[in-house]
């Protein structure tokens, strides 16, 4: 099930090559579409771990917001990933999903696929969220 929530800033979703968000589930799922592009590769045409970090943690993010509503931020308290294969320039998935559901901290997993569907790493989180409305406000305030 996809429902309606905020997209991610312009520029963010650029930089990161985003699609797609192609499905944001209540049950605490999501699935975003990414290009990889060369730009984003360092030696040997290999997408530089950061990007691949950015996307996996992005899904979690999602899935987090999927879950909660468009109120909350996720803020990640703690990231873990594991890199399995390369990822190399094209198209690939990010999924993230709910594992366990507290009050305010939850956790979370979620991998990254080629376009024909090996799991090119993991990752898992502790993400907090956050009420959006304290999250922006602080943020004005420090912005002066």
């Amino acid at each position: 099930m996809t429902q309606s929530h905020p997209a991610p800033p312009e520029e963010l979703s650029k930089t990161l090559g985003l699609v797609r968000i192609v499905e944001m589930d209540p049950a605490g799922r999501a699935r975003l579409e990414y290009c990889a592009g060369t730009h984003m590769c360092h030696s040997g045409g290999v997408v530089q771990g950061g990007f691949v970090t950015g996307w996996i943690d992005a899904a979690m993010a999602h899935a987090g917001i999927a879950m909660s509503g468009p109120d909350v931020v996720p803020m990640s308290l703690e990231l873990k990933i594991s890199f399995f294969a390369p990822t190399r320039p094209g198209q690939v998935f990010a999924e993230g999903w709910v594992v366990k559901r507290g009050r305010t901290t939850c956790f979370f997993e979620g991998h990254l696929l080629d376009s024909a569907g090996k799991v090119l790493a993991k990752a898992s989180s502790t993400l907090m969220l956050a009420d959006r409305g304290k999250v922006e406000g602080a943020a004005k305030a420090a912005v002066g």
